[in-house]
């Protein structure tokens, strides 16, 4: 595979180059997807597949008039444009999506072809991304959840806490599955064996909320699950009215994936050994 990975900084991108360790992986500062003029400056004939783990995604920010600016500007134009230059060029291109494209309202495991209905700016600029994307022929679309790798993140912020002697409250009423980055990465490889198309890909196992998640980090930083308290997304938004909505059902269905042959492992055994 002749691979470019886009958003080579972010704790995905960061898994991509450790599992294709031959593709020419770019960070922001060596390439804005917004800027037509330079990705019109890459010899594309040099790749066959790109690797696009670059998105804003600063949700509450993006709620802001200039992170409004950036969220669509990074999580819609620029993957219109690397749309385009794969129709061109006859490129593959694997685009990281996310269940904010989704409101949560739904009962159980979403499914690929759920209603878009994203509740907040990062959402709908995402859902726009996905839309140009899949306007290119070979395209796979992944929608992951709650990603973790290497970079700052709920487990690691967890594990401080629990390291500090803090007992935090975190919410209880917001439920999905984490996915380890370097996970995400190895099964995003392997969809580009089945058929292009959208595919949601996390780790495996029985959801869990994040408040379930924080327990699990404190018990495995020798802490006591008891430590974490459980509030609910209003409570703990309620002196937060610049922050932006999230879904609360963000559990994804994980068949069709799966009957593509890719399963990624529970995600209590991945996140356990993050830890370690």
């Amino acid at each position: 595979m002749r691979a470019i990975i886009l958003g080579a900084n972010g704790q995905l991108g960061r898994a991509l180059s450790a599992v294709v360790p031959e593709a020419r992986a770019l960070a922001r500062s060596d390439l804005d997807l917004t800027d037509a003029e330079a990705l019109a400056t890459v010899d594309w004939s040099a790749y066959d597949t790109i690797l696009n783990a670059a998105a804003y995604t600063k949700v509450d920010a993006a709620e802001t008039a200039e992170g409004r600016r950036a969220a669509w500007a990074a999580n819609a134009t620029g993957p219109a444009h690397l749309a385009r230059i794969a129709t061109e060029h006859g490129l593959r291109l694997v685009h990281v999506s996310t269940e904010y494209v989704f409101d949560g309202t739904e009962d159980g495991p979403l499914p690929e072809d759920a209603a878009i209905a994203p509740l907040s700016v990062y959402g709908a600029s995402k859902a726009a991304g996905d839309a140009a994307v899949a306007t290119t022929p070979k395209h796979w679309i992944v929608r992951p959840t709650w990603v973790m790798g290497d970079g700052a993140n709920f487990a690691r912020t967890m594990r401080t806490l629990a390291e500090r002697g803090v007992s935090p409250t975190v919410v209880a009423d917001q439920v999905g599955r984490p996915t380890l980055a370097s996970d995400l990465a190895a099964g995003m490889l392997a969809l580009l064996d089945a058929e292009p198309g959208t595919y949601h890909l996390t780790n495996s196992g029985s959801a869990a909320s994040w408040a379930e998640v924080a327990r699990f980090v404190f018990e495995q930083s020798g802490r006591s699950g008891a430590d974490v308290a459980d509030t609910t997304t209003a409570e703990y938004f309620a002196d937060k009215p610049a922050a932006a909505p999230r879904p609360l059902n963000s559990v994804l269905d994980l068949t069709k994936a799966e009957k593509a042959g890719v399963a990624l492992p529970d995600w209590r055994e991945s996140l356990e050994r993050y830890l370690r």
